[in-house]
């Protein structure tokens, strides 16, 4: 499943122009791959094998290995920062370590910046299908779902818990925010 998975990425963006595979203990593995950069300086990393199994809900007392939602993730920035390859991988082995379900509204915090100098901490993941289309799976099994990744300055994060996802959203948009700039300033959120 992974190969039909790293094919409708580079159907998508191309041939990755760069990759990298983390383990981490208790884990399968977890690859990033680099695309590009574009025409427009733009570099999109995405996850490779978060989507190997589905994510369960962390009460559940069996997991069910066929039934429940997939997903990759897919962060872009301006002129790339191969840094964030970690963070990456680490956002996307929480499924497996902490049980959690990664969803559109969703947020995940790394409690650090997500590369070296990076105003941000935490990323916003936001509605599937804008940027690569749903891989569908063999029934049983949930359409792998690739969500974009916005990333979040730790004022942005903590106004999103408090407001939600879509009023933070919004906010972005009527400040015409470029959230590719990987050195962008916080919104006002007052």
């Amino acid at each position: 499943m992974l190969a039909a998975v790293e094919a409708r990425l580079i159907t998508t963006f191309g041939e990755p122009s760069g990759r990298a595979a983390v383990t981490f203990l208790g884990t399968d593995r977890i690859e990033v791959l680099r695309f590009g950069p574009d025409a427009e300086g733009l570099v999109r990393y995405a996850t490779l094998g978060m989507s190997a199994a589905p994510m369960a809900d962390p009460t559940a007392l069996v997991a069910d290995q066929l039934r429940g939602p997939r997903a990759e993730l897919v962060l872009t920035v301006r002129g790339g920062r191969d840094g964030v390859l970690r963070s990456l991988a680490t956002f996307a082995a929480t499924p497996q370590v902490e049980g959690l379900v990664v969803a559109p509204g969703g947020s995940l915090d790394l409690g650090a910046p997500l590369w070296d100098g990076a105003p941000f901490t935490s990323v916003l993941a936001a509605e599937p299908g804008g940027l690569v289309e749903d891989l569908e799976l063999a029934e049983p099994a949930e359409p792998v779902r690739f969500l974009p990744l916005l990333p979040m300055t730790p004022n942005e994060a903590g106004w999103k818990r408090v407001h939600g996802a879509a009023a933070l959203q919004e906010r972005w948009l009527d400040q015409g925010t470029d959230l590719r700039d990987p050195q962008r300033r916080g919104v006002k959120l007052d």
